[in-house]
C-alpha cells in the first residue's frame, strides 16, 4: 500500500505543481486571476473519477465534493478537509519545473535551474530530519508550490484511500478547494452552509506532526498624507510634498521591534508593504499583526499617533487613516470545542508521530472560517519555505499527512456515541 501512495502521491503532485495558479493581488476579479481554474477543473474530474459523482466547481471557482459515510453511527459529525489551489503572487508559479532529490543525505541542495539558489541545511534545520527521505523543489527559476499543493494532493489522495477502503469506517467526509486564499480572500464567497460540515480541518501548515489553533489577529492600516503641488520652479513657500511627509513617517518605525525583521514566536508586528503617491498624497498601506486582538488597537493608536505628529511638522500637510479588519485569531473560537484540536493532536500521533501544536504567524482560511461558524484549525502538509523559490517538501512527509486525515477521519467514528 505505501510504494502504490507514494508513487500516486508523487504523480499527482508533480502534475499539480505545472499548472500556473498563481493569484493576484491586484485584480477585481473572482477568483484574481482565471488560470486557478485550470487546477479546479482537473479536481472535479479527477474526483468524479474516483467516484464522488457530485463533485462540482461553482460560479467563484469553489469545488466541493461529498464521501458518503460507511458507519451506522448517525451522530458521527461530518467533518471536513480544505485545501486552496493558488501560489505566492510574489513569486512566479509558472513553467515550474520539479526536482526529486532520492535519499537526501544532509547536503546543501544546489537549484539546477539557477544555481545561485541554494536550499543550505545550515537555513533549513528540518532538513536534518529528512535524511534519507526524497526532498522535492524546484529547479530555482520559480517557487514550488508545495503552498498549497501538497495540501491539495494529500487531500485528494486521502480521498482514494477512502474509497479503496471501505473497512475504514468513517462519518460524512466533505472535500474543498478554494482559490485565492494567498492574497486574504479564499473565504470570501464560501457557502458554509452549503459545505455542511460541523468541523474542518485546513491541510496548509509545515512540519510533520504540527497542529496550529491559532493565528495572528490581522488589521491593515492605511495612512493618506496630503500635501499640496505646485510647480517647483514657483513651490517656494507653497509646495508641500507629500512623499516627504510620508518618508519621515516610514523613518520613524521602530527599527529595533516591532518589525517582522525583529519579531518571533508570539510578537506582534506592524509592516509598511505598499507606497503609492506624488507629491499631492502618499498613501502608506501597513499589516498590523498581533496574537491578542487587543494589541491590534495598541499598535494602532500608536501608528496614528506617530503619524499626527509628523504632519504636525508640515504646515499644511493633513492625514486621513483608514484600518481595516482582515481576520482574528482564531483559537478564541476554537477553544469553544476542544475535540477539534485534540482530536488533531491525537491523530497525529496515531500516525506514529509526535504531535508539536503551534501558532501561525499569519492566518489561514480556517481563520475567517472559524469565525463564520465553521471551527477550522490547521494541519501539516509538509511546505517548508513557501512564497520563495527556496520552497521544499518531501514525499514522505506528504505520506503522513495523508495518513493523518484518515486517522482524523477515523476517530471522528469512533468516539460518536
Amino acid at each position: 500500500m505505501k510504494t502504490q501512495l507514494s508513487d500516486e502521491l508523487l504523480e499527482r503532485f508533480l502534475s499539480y505543481v505545472k499548472i500556473d495558479t498563481q493569484s493576484s493581488e491586484e485584480s477585481t476579479t473572482y477568483p484574481s486571476t482565471e488560470k486557478q481554474k485550470d487546477l479546479l477543473r482537473l479536481l472535479v474530474s479527477e474526483l468524479q473519477s474516483l467516484g464522488l459523482k457530485d463533485a462540482a466547481m461553482d460560479e467563484y471557482g469553489y469545488v466541493m465534493a461529498t464521501i458518503t459515510a460507511n458507519t451506522r453511527k448517525s451522530s458521527a459529525p461530518t467533518i471536513g478537509f480544505i485545501a486552496h489551489v493558488d501560489t505566492s503572487p510574489e513569486v512566479s508559479g509558472a513553467n515550474v519545473k520539479p526536482v526529486v532529490w532520492r535519499n537526501y543525505q544532509g547536503q546543501d541542495l544546489v537549484l539546477p535551474g539557477d544555481p545561485s539558489r541554494v536550499i543550505r541545511l545550515a537555513d533549513n534545520p528540518a532538513l536534518r530530519d529528512q535524511v534519507g527521505n526524497d526532498v522535492i523543489t524546484s529547479d530555482g527559476t520559480t517557487l514550488l508550490g508545495a503552498d498549497n499543493k501538497s495540501g491539495v494532493t494529500e487531500v485528494v489522495a486521502a480521498a482514494g484511500y477512502f474509497i479503496a477502503h471501505p473497512e475504514v469506517k468513517h462519518g460524512t467526509i466533505r472535500l474543498a478547494f478554494t482559490p485565492d486564499e494567498e492574497v486574504g480572500t479564499g473565504t470570501k464567497f464560501f457557502d458554509v452552509g452549503k459545505f455542511g460540515a460541523q468541523v474542518a480541518y485546513t491541510v496548509d501548515g509545515e512540519t510533520r506532526g504540527e497542529v496550529e489553533n491559532e493565528t495572528f489577529s490581522a488589521d491593515s492600516f492605511t495612512a493618506f498624507f496630503k500635501g499640496k503641488n505646485i510647480h517647483p520652479g514657483f513651490a517656494k513657500g507653497k509646495m508641500v510634498n507629500s512623499i516627504k511627509v510620508a518618508a519621515e513617517f516610514i523613518d520613524r518605525l521602530p527599527k529595533d521591534t516591532l518589525s517582522p525583521e525583529t519579531t518571533e514566536k508570539r510578537e506582534g508586528y506592524v509592516h509598511p508593504y505598499v507606497l503609492n503617491g506624488g507629491v499631492e498624497e502618499t498613501s502608506v498601506k501597513l499589516l498590523i499583526r498581533d496574537f491578542e486582538t487587543e494589541g491590534l488597537k495598541e499598535k494602532e493608536e500608536s501608528l496614528e499617533k506617530l503619524a499626527r505628529e509628523v504632519v504636525a511638522r508640515h504646515k499644511g500637510s493633513a492625514l486621513e487613516v483608514k484600518i481595516e479588519e482582515s481576520y482574528r485569531n482564531m483559537r478564541h473560537k476554537l477553544d469553544e470545542d476542544p475535540r477539534v484540536v485534540e482530536y488533531a493532536l491525537e491523530a497525529v500521533r496515531r500516525a506514529g508521530l509526535t504531535p508539536r501544536l503551534g501558532s501561525i504567524r499569519g492566518g489561514t482560511d480556517g481563520s475567517k472560517l472559524s469565525y463564520m461558524g465553521l471551527p477550522t484549525p490547521n494541519i501539516f502538509a509538509g511546505e517548508h519555505s513557501f512564497h520563495s523559490r527556496l520552497e521544499w517538501v518531501t514525499l514522505q512527509d506528504m505520506e503522513k499527512a495523508v495518513e493523518v486525515i484518515v486517522k482524523l477521519a477515523q476517530l471522528w467514528e469512533e468516539r460518536a456515541k
